[in-house]
Order: C-alpha cells, then sequence, then structure tokens
C-alpha cells in the first residue's frame, strides 16, 4: 500500500531568483504574479498541488530587500523567510552561478535545524554542465541540504525530480485541502495582483513600489465578473505618469489586467480602475495594516 504524503513548502530566496514562476509552474497554474522587478510578490500565497501519493502546500513570500527604506519594507523583510521558518521544509530558491550576501542573508534567516532542499533555478541560461558543477559544489559546503537540485522553471527542466524529492522530505499524512482547490486566496485577492503586476511592468524603476491595489467591488453578474479597483500612489505626480496622456497608460494597464482576469476566472470581466492619492502610504502604519501588512 502506497504511503500517502502532505506537508508545507516554504519558499525563500532574494529577489529575482524565479521563486514565483518556480511555484506556478510546478502547480501549473499563475498564483504568483511575475515582474522582471524585484520585491514583486508583497503577500504570502499559497499554492496547492495534489497528486496520486502526496499533495505539498506552497507557501510563496517576497523577496528578502536589500535595503530597509520603509515600513513596508521592513514588513516585507520579516515575510520574506517567515514561510521558510513555519513549514516542514524549506525551498530555498537560488540563481544559477549567482551567490552573493543577499543570498547568503536568506539562508542565515533560515533555522539551521530547518529541512532545505535547494532549488538551483535558471540553469537553462548556464552554458555547459561544467561550469554548474563547481557552484553545486559550493553550495553543498553552506550547510547540510536535504537536497540540492538544478531546475528551470522557464523551460520546466528537472521539475520532476525537484517535486520528487519535495515529497519524500514532507510528512505522512492525509491532504490538508480537498484535490481541487489550488490557492486559500479568493478571487478578490487575484483581481488586486493582476492588476498591480501589470503596474510593475509598465510603469519604471521606482514608481511600482509607491503604487498600491484595492479592489472597491468585486460580484457576479450572470457569468461576468464586475470589478471596482482603486490604485493608490503616494503623491499627485505620481498619479499623472499611472494615468498617463489622455488617459491612455491607465487604460493599457486595465486591458492587461482585465485579460489575465478572464483567463483566470474562465469568464468575462468588466475592470473599473481609479487612481487616487494616498500620501506616505508606504510609511504609515495604520494603512499598512488596513491594507493586509500587519
Amino acid at each position: 500500500m502506497t504511503t500517502y504524503r502532505c506537508g508545507t513548502v516554504g519558499i525563500a530566496g532574494r529577489p529575482n531568483t524565479g521563486k514565483s514562476s518556480l511555484v506556478n509552474r510546478l502547480v501549473g497554474q499563475k498564483l504568483s504574479i511575475v515582474s522582471p522587478k524585484a520585491q514583486t510578490t508583497r503577500h504570502l500565497i499559497t499554492a496547492i498541488l495534489t497528486m496520486d501519493d502526496a499533495q505539498l502546500v506552497f507557501t510563496d513570500a517576497p523577496g528578502r530587500p536589500p535595503r530597509k527604506r520603509s515600513a513596508l519594507h521592513r514588513t516585507l523583510g520579516r515575510r520574506a523567510v517567515e514561510a521558510a521558518r513555519d513549514c516542514d521544509v524549506a525551498l530555498w530558491v537560488v540563481e544559477a552561478l549567482h551567490f552573493g550576501p543577499e543570498d547568503r542573508a536568506v539562508l542565515n534567516a533560515i533555522p539551521v535545524n530547518q529541512n532545505v532542499i535547494v532549488a538551483v533555478n535558471k540553469v537553462d541560461r548556464v552554458r555547459g554542465a561544467a561550469r554548474l558543477l563547481p557552484f553545486l559544489e559550493r553550495l553543498s559546503k553552506l550547510r547540510d541540504f536535504d537536497a540540492i537540485v538544478p531546475v528551470s522553471a522557464r523551460t520546466g527542466k528537472n521539475l520532476p525530480e525537484l517535486l520528487r524529492v519535495l515529497v519524500a522530505a514532507v510528512p505522512e499524512g492525509a491532504a490538508l485541502y480537498p484535490a481541487d482547490q489550488m490557492t486559500d486566496r479568493d478571487e478578490r485577492f487575484f483581481a488586486a495582483e493582476l492588476l498591480r503586476e501589470k503596474l510593475f511592468n509598465a510603469l519604471g524603476e521606482e514608481l511600482p513600489y509607491r503604487c498600491e491595489v484595492t479592489i472597491d467591488g468585486f460580484r457576479l453578474d450572470g457569468t461576468m465578473r464586475r470589478v471596482d479597483a482603486t490604485i493608490f500612489v503616494e503623491r499627485e505626480s505620481q498619479k499623472g505618469i499611472v494615468v498617463g496622456r489622455g488617459g491612455a497608460a491607465l487604460k493599457r494597464v486595465a486591458q492587461d489586467a482585465r485579460r489575465d482576469m478572464e483567463q483566470l476566472y474562465a469568464g468575462k470581466v468588466f475592470l473599473n480602475v481609479w487612481v487616487k492619492v494616498r500620501e506616505n502610504w508606504t510609511d504609515d502604519a495604520r494603512v499598512l495594516r488596513q491594507l493586509g501588512y500587519a
């Protein structure tokens, strides 16, 4: 008789190692938003993968910020390794051939008695295994890891092997969630996240970090979802950039977000978006609590 296994897998790693892309690829659904910019992920997101012999409950967390510049950054810094501490096994994601102080800081924040599996991501960018082997050897000397698995979230390379070692690392037990459940977040949450992803992809280097999205209304009208959203910025000048000349920039962001929502919900979406100024929200503890960053 095959023993069923079920456990939690906390994701940890510095920004831009591909943590969210890896989780999305493992579960076969876009649950964590993705952007080339660091610190795109702000909330702990649960992604559930149910297989014939196991259920893995992944928690994707923000990448550890290199500098703590605001109340928001300090909160994200605390969350960066929260999932890896409070789980059955930590999945530490590093980028192939790139290891620096930020990576070491994340590893040092994971308790030494925690089971840790290393996913060395982006190996599709490495030409020749001979270049990768010394890097893997260096990693193996940092700690007694359960396993080190070179993978590519983009191509899917070695993901079956990564799943195999993850299943072996979690305890025996019954599934925590129904087989058809993929996350513990609701549709409102993903509407906000998809809109925020488009802001990260459309705006300059710094402005996306001054933006937040709230969902003011979400209702089903027949088969159509009607979504009312607000984008908060910190200054009037930022509002002008988000809206764009004649509203063109905001229209483009909203259209892109609506298309992704329709794909996720498998149905039509009517999306209304407003932009408002909420001064210094990233450094206001009261506002951060209201936005779910407490």
